[in-house]
């Protein structure tokens, strides 16, 4: 009877949560395809009475004058940048974060690194503009790529450097015994076996820049480099907002996401459990 009851609270917490998850994600998309009218409605019904698909068509043209030319480009923008950032951010992070790893007596560096990490966005706003513009790097993807590894950079090495300590010391050190130097030992030893928490550290770097929005906006101006989040502010700047067209930009938006999350699945959820425990 207990394990009956243990069971039952562990699907209901389990549902519970799911629910917590997917309401809104369900009452966005409900926004997207209800009429003006039906958003306006009062007493609020859940349900539109007209279905209107037709903002998902103008957030995919890219004719002149349409949503989606700001859309589609701002999206591209992003996803450059995010996966820019990312792959510079993880080939810098693994040898720093195996060298913290597997040469004790450097973690202050870490910890200063992270400290840095934890000042307000704010603080470092002015000398970043002037770097950038010195570089003519202000409203371009290196520009913001350069920005954003800033940002992930710290993370993923104090993620991975965690990853890094679980992995079995026994396999690398036969690996030395045999000749293998530092980078033979790294990569074709270690990385091998660090699969799943690269693939986990990866997308939690890609998903900070995915969803950065200070520097976007003030180191961007037009679509040229804009990014998604600075745009989607833009379509909720106006006199009379589209709050449906709002909507779909939203569950457009959260479109590469979940395929790169679905596509990583198995050694996301390996990943993220695999630094649990020493061992």
């Amino acid at each position: 009877m207990k394990r009956y009851i243990r069971t039952m609270l562990r699907y209901g917490a389990a549902l519970v949560l799911a629910m917590s998850i997917l309401a809104p994600l369900l009452w966005l998309f409900l926004m997207s395809v209800s009429s003006s009218a039906d958003l306006a409605r009062i007493p609020l019904e859940w349900i539109p009475r007209q279905w209107d698909f037709s903002r998902y068509g103008r957030l995919l043209s890219l004719e002149p004058g349409q949503p989606g030319d700001l859309f589609l480009h701002a999206l591209a923008n992003s996803i450059i940048t995010a996966t820019g950032a990312t792959l510079i951010s993880l080939a810098l992070a693994i040898p720093a974060a195996f060298s913290f790893s597997r040469y004790p007596g450097r973690d202050g560096w870490l910890m200063g690194s992270l400290a840095i990490y934890m000042v307000p966005p704010v603080a470092f706003v002015l000398p970043l503009y002037f770097v950038l513009q010195q570089l003519s790097l202000l409203n371009t993807h290196l520009g913001l790529i350069l920005v954003y590894c800033s940002l992930i950079l710290p993370f993923l090495t104090w993620m991975l450097k965690n990853q890094f300590d679980a992995l079995p010391l026994d396999i690398e050190q036969a690996a030395r015994l045999d000749g293998l130097r530092f980078w033979q030992v790294l990569l074709r030893i270690t990385l091998p076996l660090a699969k799943p928490s690269l693939a986990a550290s990866a997308v939690f770097g890609w998903l900070l820049a995915w969803d950065e929005f200070f520097y976007a906006l003030l180191f961007t101006n037009n679509i040229q480099a804009q990014t998604l989040p600075v745009t989607i502010a833009g379509f909720t700047a106006g006199r009379a907002t589209d709050d449906g067209l709002v909507a779909a930009v939203g569950i457009l938006a959260s479109v590469p996401p979940l395929f790169i999350a679905i596509w990583l699945q198995k050694f996301l959820v390996s990943g993220l459990t695999s630094g649990g425990s020493k061992g």
